[in-house]
């Protein structure tokens, strides 16, 4: 058990069956995503709107879930850890912390 990639090789998730997205890599997909996430954040501290809002906590939620999702297999599954995910996935986690936090003010 142990962190299993680095800058130069494939992360095991990538490379394990309950992998989901077959077709799209997960950084191509994360990156895809946190852009969006951050634009519709940019506009929404321009003006902000209860549309926007809901975007952004709808992200983070389903971020949140698919975090969980990827730290449960990699912690009972693949009993390996891409440093790089976990980075992003505990950094997800904080957001939707940050989120309830608001929520219950």
């Amino acid at each position: 058990q142990g962190f299993s990639c680095n800058k130069n090789s494939v992360c095991d998730l990538e490379d394990s069956p309950f992998y989901i997205p077959e077709k799209i890599p997960s950084g191509y997909a994360g990156i895809a995503i946190f852009l969006f996430l951050i634009i519709i954040t940019f506009f929404q501290i321009q003006e902000q709107t209860a549309i926007k809002r809901k975007i952004i906590h709808a992200g983070v939620i389903v971020g949140s879930a698919v975090a969980l999702y990827f730290l449960c297999l990699q912690q009972f599954v693949l009993h390996s850890y891409c440093i790089y995910c976990v980075i992003i996935d505990l950094g997800m986690l904080i957001a939707l912390g940050l989120i309830i936090y608001i929520w219950k003010k």
